[in-house]
């Protein structure tokens, strides 16, 4: 085979090996999104799911109760403390329940926090419905400040009628906050903080000169 036909060949192989890996990742990012919505869409991994006060209001109870048992974490550059204030919850099945976890900010900078989640066993993910919850935002606390946390929520009967959950009589809701990517409104929230304080500063000061 000659020099040159091997060469464009080589070429031709390169250049269909490099559109194969830029395609690839493209396909990585746009899964992303995808990957989430499936995750929402069916409860995958334990992810749980978002409904609306009007949604809410069409559920009714069945006879049956379950327990929910609430977890709280945060990561290890993530210097707040986080705990629920309830170790447990007894409810009937479609009935609101609202739970509480508190979040302390342990460090002397404002930090806006991002909330993941999940339940156990995974395939209660589904069924676990949350109306209200504070991991639907960012959360951003000052130095020192400390917090309550809210989480609405209610267990869909259809559980019932799963032969793959119908057994469950615990979920475990676990929560770890992260340091968010995004600082610009703890950054925005410290300036505001420093502006007010030499306000006040000025405002003593005219006063105590008599200005």
């Amino acid at each position: 085979m000659a020099a040159g036909t091997l060469d464009n060949r080589n070429r031709r192989v390169a250049l269909i090996a490099l559109v194969l890996a830029v395609g690839m990742l493209g396909l990585g990012y746009a899964s992303v999104p995808l990957y989430r919505l499936f995750c929402q869409v069916t409860g995958f991994g334990g992810t749980t799911q978002r409904v609306s006060t009007q949604q809410a209001a069409a559920v009714h109870a069945i006879g049956r109760r379950i327990s929910v048992r609430f977890d709280g974490n945060v990561d290890r550059d993530m210097p707040w403390q986080f705990r629920p204030e309830q170790i447990t919850q007894d409810l009937k099945i479609g009935d609101r329940k609202l739970a509480f976890y508190k979040a302390k900010n342990v460090s002397d900078v404002a930090i806006t926090g991002v909330a993941s989640f999940n339940v156990t066993p995974v395939q209660a993910g589904r069924y676990f419905n949350k109306i209200h919850c504070f991991c639907f935002e960012n959360q951003t606390l000052q130095p020192g400040q400390e917090v309550d946390m809210p989480v609405q929520y209610y267990i869909d009967p259809a559980i019932a009628d799963d032969p793959e959950a119908a057994d469950i009589e615990q979920i475990t809701l676990s929560y770890t906050f992260h340091r968010a990517a995004d600082q610009s409104e703890a950054h925005a929230s410290a300036s505001g903080t420093g502006q007010a304080i030499a306000q006040g500063a000025k405002a003593l000061d005219r006063a105590g000169s008599g200005g």
